[in-house]
């Protein structure tokens, strides 16, 4: 994350990754709501780098759809977020199983915005080749109980 292109005040963050690997983030307090009556929708393969993505998600992350074909979704990641919750979701997905949550995506610029997001792995013959994530309105009750939820597993 370059921090000439985040704007405002800021806090950085210095993340670790579940395989071990870190990257230094800048966020700032602003939070850009959910485009009302959209979808965001993202695949990505069985390693979890982005393969495919819809303008909504192109639009919400602040990355061009170059800058994020080909990057992990962790990009994405905000510092509020518990790795408990995401090593809950590739727990279920890599077993075969839908997954289903609130989180707080970190983007481009610094904010965030907050999904209700279905994961689904992508089964071809029996085995896994990926996975596809659609991301809906949450409504802003849930966002705040996940809010309460996740400051106690961090």
């Amino acid at each position: 994350m370059d921090p000439a292109q985040v704007s405002g005040k800021t806090s950085e963050h210095v993340l670790t990754y579940a395989d071990g690997s870190r990257r230094r983030v800048f966020v700032t307090l602003v939070e850009t709501p959910y485009p009302h009556g959209k979808l965001i929708v993202s695949r990505t393969d069985t390693l979890g780098n982005i393969t495919q993505c819809n303008p909504s998600f192109v639009e919400m992350s602040g990355y061009t759809e170059a800058e994020i074909i080909g990057q992990p979704h962790c990009i994405l990641r905000h510092p509020d977020m518990p790795a408990a919750a995401f090593r809950d979701l590739w727990d279920t997905v890599k077993a075969g199983r839908q997954w289903n949550g609130y989180v707080k995506n970190l983007r481009k610029d610094g904010g965030h915005y907050w999904v209700y997001a279905t994961v689904v792995p992508n089964i071809r013959d029996g085995q896994i080749v990926g996975f596809t994530s659609v991301r809906r309105e949450p409504s802003r009750e849930k966002v705040i109980a996940a809010e309460v939820q996740y400051r106690s597993l961090s």
